[in-house]
């Protein structure tokens, strides 16, 4: 029985696939039965034929536009039978013993939700690029880790989300939370559902034995730019406004307000202050709107204690 199905979503990959899917095969002895199901965004590039030509043996679905990562994440889960689902970036290299590593660990409690990755720089291995991901007060997620040596981040430890970018997933947690939100097309997607999963009393963990090397923003270009700039700010606002209760939200406004601020001046300085402020609007108006309420997580009493718990991370973020 297949135990893994590991989900890579694909846009214009063709300069990473090959190593990717390389690596992916080459796991060893001993590993669990997994699957690869690569979903393609409509990428023009070559990528497809190369999967075909190269890797018959990986599923493939492709799509006839972009319909962003959740989206394809989306379907790629819904198309596996799995009880763990590992989602992949297409701009990543695994070690051989990845999917046994996050296996183990994810087979340690039935309340663990996530098993995130050790991530390590492409021109920089012996640096963190993620060590799980971490939210604070401000309303800020943060990268744990990053570009610190991975000598530091050896332990296994909760954390407040996995990185999407390399993690396992119990499949079964999502019919009970929802999948991924296609609100968000791409960016803290995978904080929200991590988010989802600690109010419903669930456990995310960071596996540094599991590691990956991560190119970075190979679809977006750069760290920081345009688009991203905008659609993160935007997710940022609705990240807040689904998930947290009216109380818990005026309790922590003078935070996010001033995380907020803080974040708009140094867009200020990236010269993109005002692409950030038309991303809070866009968050805005998400929030507000039909689909923003239609998916806000409704307080539940007997998730009472959890939104305890969660404050407490918010502030231990920082």
């Amino acid at each position: 029985m297949t135990k893994v199905t590991v989900v890579i979503p694909n846009y214009k990959g063709i300069k990473f696939i090959e190593e990717c899917l390389s690596s992916l095969y080459a796991q060893e002895e001993g590993a669990p039965e997994y699957e690869v199901l690569v979903v393609d965004n409509a990428s023009n590039d070559g990528s497809v034929a190369l999967i075909r030509e190269k890797f018959p043996m990986a599923r493939l679905i492709c799509l006839e536009e972009n319909t962003g990562f959740c989206h394809a994440v989306n379907l790629g889960i819904q198309n596996s039978e799995s009880p763990f689902v590992l989602l992949l970036n297409n701009d990543t290299k695994v070690f051989s013993d990845f999917i046994r590593r996050l296996s183990e660990t994810m087979e340690k409690s039935p309340r663990i939700f996530s098993v995130s990755a050790a991530m390590l720089t492409w021109d920089q291995p012996e640096r963190m690029d993620d060590a799980g991901d971490l939210y604070t007060i401000f309303g800020w997620a943060l990268a744990r880790g990053k570009g610190k040596p991975y000598a530091k981040y050896q332990k296994r430890v909760k954390v407040f989300s996995a990185c999407g970018g390399a993690a396992l997933y119990r499949r079964s947690v999502f019919e009970e939370i929802g999948l991924f939100d296609e609100n968000h097309f791409a960016y803290l997607e995978d904080l929200d559902v991590g988010y989802r999963a600690r109010i419903y009393g669930y456990e995310n963990i960071y596996e540094p034995a599991a590691r990956v090397i991560h190119y970075g923003s190979a679809s977006t270009g750069s760290r920081y730019n345009e688009w991203k700039t905008r659609r993160a700010a935007a997710n940022s606002v609705y990240v807040i406004h689904k998930n947290m209760p009216l109380l818990q939200w005026i309790i922590n406004l003078p935070f996010l307000l001033l995380g907020f601020t803080i974040k708009f001046l140094f867009f200020v300085k990236k010269r993109m202050g005002r692409t950030y402020l038309k991303g809070l609007w866009d968050g805005c108006r998400l929030s507000f709107g039909a689909a923003g309420r239609k998916n806000k997580v409704r307080f539940q009493a007997k998730n009472l204690w959890n939104y305890f718990k969660i404050e407490g991370w918010l502030f231990r973020g920082l």
